[in-house]
């Protein structure tokens, strides 16, 4: 990967860890998922939306590539953010941050459906089955407690954001990123308008949640929206997913940190898990090494470098 898609993996991975604990803080003020979701997606559509109408062509862009964009906003924004926001009202952040780890997993089981023939290979198959024991090892302590329904959620968004890069990579690669996120945010918006409305706060939350508000609207949706599409374009799909091996550690940290949440071994073990199984299975494949005769030193009958 360029240097470039370096400092994007970079940026992503850290602006990307902090939604987790900024959403605990809104839904224990206590905000709505939908104020919470209007807010966030409101504020990243002010903010891009006059730089992608300066940039020129959007109306054209929309109208050429409306359905992929419907998908993106529908699969990326509008379903998961509202099911990660909802269910964190039940569970802590260092848990759905942990549990948005699976991402890249179900990413490479995706990306088969996408026309990936890719040979999955042992090594590959070994990671998906770490990742899921992983899943599993920080799932099932919730099963009795009643948090079936929030755990679903935030698989439901594990699957929105594992869909949504492999539509980016296939139809909309030369969208401009501008170009697509403002538009799908403005809808988002729109979306949950209504809900926003009529679940509004009677009076104006903590400064401290006001702050996350802005937080999560501005760097982690406006300025982060923009750094992930450039990084599916610069590492592809599947790879920039892998943004999610650095985010629980930033979620778990500061959950600990700013919400004194706990770090019990199960937490440990999981994490280790999903991380190594993620890194298994979204591995590059070994490249068969092949030369010719050409390349055999006459010397001592090693091969050559090319």
């Amino acid at each position: 990967m360029s240097a470039r898609g370096w400092f994007l993996f970079s940026l992503m991975g850290v602006v990307w860890g902090i939604p987790y604990l900024l959403i605990k803080v809104a839904v224990d003020a206590p905000l709505s998922a939908s104020v919470v979701v209007f807010v966030r997606c409101a504020l990243g559509a002010a903010l891009l939306l006059p730089f992608a109408l300066r940039q020129g062509g959007l109306p054209r862009t929309v109208r050429t590539h409306w359905r992929p964009m419907l998908a993106f906003a529908v699969i990326e924004i509008i379903g998961p953010w509202y099911t990660l926001t909802d269910a964190e009202r039940h569970l802590s952040s260092s848990t759905a941050g942990l549990l948005i780890a699976g991402v890249p997993i179900v990413g490479v089981a995706l990306a088969r459906f996408f026309g990936d023939t890719e040979r999955l290979g042992i090594r590959r198959m070994t990671g998906l089955a770490l990742g899921l024991a992983g899943v599993g090892t920080l799932t099932v302590p919730h099963l009795t407690g009643g948090d079936a329904k929030s755990l679903a959620e935030v698989l439901l968004t594990v699957l929105g954001y594992a869909t949504a890069p492999l539509i980016a990579a296939r139809w909309l690669r030369d969208v401009p990123s501008l170009h697509l996120t403002a538009p799908c945010l403005a809808l988002a918006a729109l979306v949950y308008a209504p809900g926003a409305a009529a679940t509004w706060p009677p009076s104006l939350p903590p400064t401290s949640v006001l702050m996350a508000l802005a937080a999560l609207g501005v760097i982690c949706t406006a300025v982060a929206f923009v750094a992930f599409l450039e990084l599916i374009k610069e590492a592809g799909p599947t790879r920039a997913t892998v943004i999610t091996y650095v985010n629980p550690a930033i979620a778990v940290a500061a959950g600990a940190v700013f919400l004194n949440e706990p770090l019990t071994p199960t937490i440990a073990a999981a994490f280790a898990l999903i991380l190594a199984g993620s890194v298994l299975a979204t591995a590059a494949p070994r490249r068969p090494v092949t030369w010719s005769p050409r390349q055999t030193s006459r010397a001592d009958g090693r091969v050559e470098s090319p």
